[in-house]
């Protein structure tokens, strides 16, 4: 190899042959790069001033190597980047059957070749970024991710530009409290100080995020994603239904998740007295419309009294109408010809 003169592109190629062999001898990179012995030393201090975890091995057989369990990539990310890259393995992790083999080894991987610093930062994004099997779907600014999981983290008071489901931009102030993943959408839990109320924002809406140097108090209440179920279940939808369901609970819940349904031990079985050994379950649903319960209540494949409303009871009836037509009708494939 010829003589390479660039320091720079000389110390990557250098951090490159290390990380591909177990050893690297003095003379052998002194023969690839066709320097002295004491630039190959000056070029392997230079990687150690640069926070890379070089071992020297001395003696006959010595050497340079990283240190054991150390891999740096010689890339560069923005914290952007990073957080892109972590949001996208999230998403891979959530969706594959063996997320242990795949998704988490690659994050292992790239949070071990960061830097210490860039390694506590993603850690704090990490953490303020609530997990969730659910996550993925809608995409988001990364940068706007990572700004938002700063401010929670630091209890910073940010200035937030939002554009709601119709369309309509505002400015917020607001105190973040989480940011979750919730059925395909991430959203951000936070106090809106004009409104002086707890609101929920969904993150690929919001247009900008400054963080300004004012701080807010945590509050003192569960943790945020719990909020955020109940605050989707005690939403003020037009419709409030009240379903007695006969089954368990992990039964209902495969069809009315905690996001949907409020659920309790009924009392329904009380006033049925052959039922009483039965699990019957109280589910209370703030729903915008009710075309899509019967399907469900078919689904659940079990006893279901409706409660409340009146409405639904003609939603269902209609229902059971198409079905029992679609049983009764006979198509003849071979229909006789007069």
């Amino acid at each position: 190899m010829g003589y390479m003169a660039d320091t720079t592109a000389r110390t990557l190629r250098l951090l490159e042959l290390l990380q591909s062999s177990q050893l690297r001898t003095v003379a052998e990179l002194a023969d690839r790069f066709d320097v002295d012995d004491r630039t190959v030393r000056r070029d392997v201090a230079r990687l150690g001033a640069l926070g890379v975890p070089v071992e020297t091995l001395r003696g006959r057989y010595g050497g340079y190597r990283l240190a054991t369990g150390q891999r740096v990539l010689p890339i560069m990310f923005s914290s952007a980047e990073v957080v892109a890259v972590f949001l996208g393995l999230s998403r891979e992790q959530a969706a594959s059957s063996e997320p242990e083999i795949a998704a988490q080894t690659a994050l292992a991987k790239i949070k071990r070749a960061l830097p210490t610093a860039d390694a506590k930062r993603i850690d704090t994004v990490l953490e303020a970024i609530a997990p969730s099997p659910e996550s993925g779907g809608v995409s988001v600014d990364p940068g706007v991710m990572l700004s938002l999981a700063d401010a929670v983290d630091r209890r910073a008071v940010l200035d937030l530009r939002y554009l709601d489901s119709a369309g309509i931009a505002s400015r917020r102030t607001i105190h973040p409290y989480g940011v979750i993943a919730h059925s395909d959408k991430w959203y951000l839990l936070a106090l809106d100080t004009d409104q002086q109320e707890e609101r929920t924002f969904r993150v690929d809406r919001i247009r900008s995020v400054r963080s300004t140097s004012d701080t807010f108090a945590a509050p003192q209440k569960s943790d945020p994603k719990q909020r955020l179920v109940d605050r989707f279940v005690e939403a003020d939808y037009r419709w409030q239904i009240v379903l007695h369901i006969r089954s368990s609970e992990d039964q209902i819940r495969s069809h009315l998740p905690a996001s949907v349904a409020r659920l309790e031990r009924s009392q329904y079985a009380r006033q049925r007295p052959q039922d009483s050994a039965s699990a019957w379950h109280r589910a209370e649903i703030h729903a915008q419309s009710l075309d899509w319960l019967p399907a469900v209540i078919a689904a659940l494949g079990c006893e279901v009294v409706i409660e409340r409303p009146e409405e639904l009871r003609s939603e269902v009836s209609a229902a059971a109408r198409r079905l029992f037509a679609s049983a009764e009708f006979r198509f003849d494939v071979n229909p006789r010809s007069e």
